[in-house]
C-alpha cells in the first residue's frame, strides 16, 4: 500500500452563524479561522450557509407550493398544446 497518499483528517468545527448552531466532527478541509470549544481547546472552524439547524425541511418551515396554480396560469399564457388523456 501507497503510503502519504491520503488527506489528513482532523476535529473541525462547522458553525451555522444563522441559527447558532456548531457541530465539531472530523473533516480534511482547511480552515483559516480557529474558536475555542466546550472543551476549552481551539479548532479550526468552517462556516457554512445552510445546516439541518436551519435548512427548511428539517426545521418544518417549508412552504406548500401551489403546483396548480402555477400549471393553470402557463396555459393561460401559453395555451394548451396537446390534448389531455382520460
Amino acid at each position: 500500500m501507497r503510503t502519504n497518499i491520503h488527506p489528513v483528517s482532523r476535529p473541525v468545527v462547522f458553525r451555522d452563524r444563522a441559527a447558532g448552531f456548531q457541530l465539531l466532527t472530523r473533516s480534511t478541509l482547511d480552515a483559516q479561522h480557529t474558536v475555542v470549544w466546550e472543551d476549552g481547546k481551539t479548532y479550526p472552524v468552517v462556516d457554512v450557509d445552510i445546516s439541518s439547524a436551519s435548512h427548511p425541511f428539517y426545521t418544518g418551515t417549508s412552504r406548500v407550493v401551489d403546483t396548480a396554480g402555477r400549471v393553470e396560469r402557463f396555459e393561460r399564457r401559453y395555451g394548451r398544446t396537446a390534448p389531455v388523456r382520460p
